[in-house]
């Protein structure tokens, strides 16, 4: 099985620990941790920018949408902000099932209904 972790750079220790206990029960984690660039979180905005034209930039994003579209399973960890929502659109609209983990500041509407089945807890997330 094959999993695509959709969340802000805001939560990459938690991906970073959602990761290891997935992988630790044989779970393939498509990273975007590992494929794309941590450090475009603490860019300024003229560099993020000139990041985001890049070629490498165009990677990453090749990467990550094509690991939303072709995991067998997206984790959106919430609350997030448009790039993963954006990814969590991808995968649905590809028929990918999406699980969520919420949170208490989550601001998303009725695009929410497209989380297949949300957790209050990692420990509720890990079990289904």
């Amino acid at each position: 099985m094959k999993v695509y972790i959709a969340a802000s750079f805001k939560h990459q220790h938690a991906v970073e620990m959602l990761t290891e206990r997935l992988e630790d029960m044989g779970i393939e984690v498509l990273s975007w941790l590992r494929e794309g660039r941590p450090e475009e979180a603490f860019l300024s905005k003229r560099e993020l920018e000139a990041f985001i034209h890049s070629a490498e930039g165009e990677r990453v994003f090749k990467f990550c949408a094509g690991s939303a579209t072709k995991a067998n399973l997206v984790i959106y960890l919430g609350p997030s902000g448009c790039d993963a929502w954006a990814e969590v659109g991808a995968a649905y609209g590809t028929g990918v099932p999406i699980f969520g983990l919420i949170a208490k500041s989550e601001e998303v509407g009725l695009m929410r209904h497209m989380i297949h089945c949300w957790s209050t807890s990692v420990a509720g997330l890990l079990e289904q």
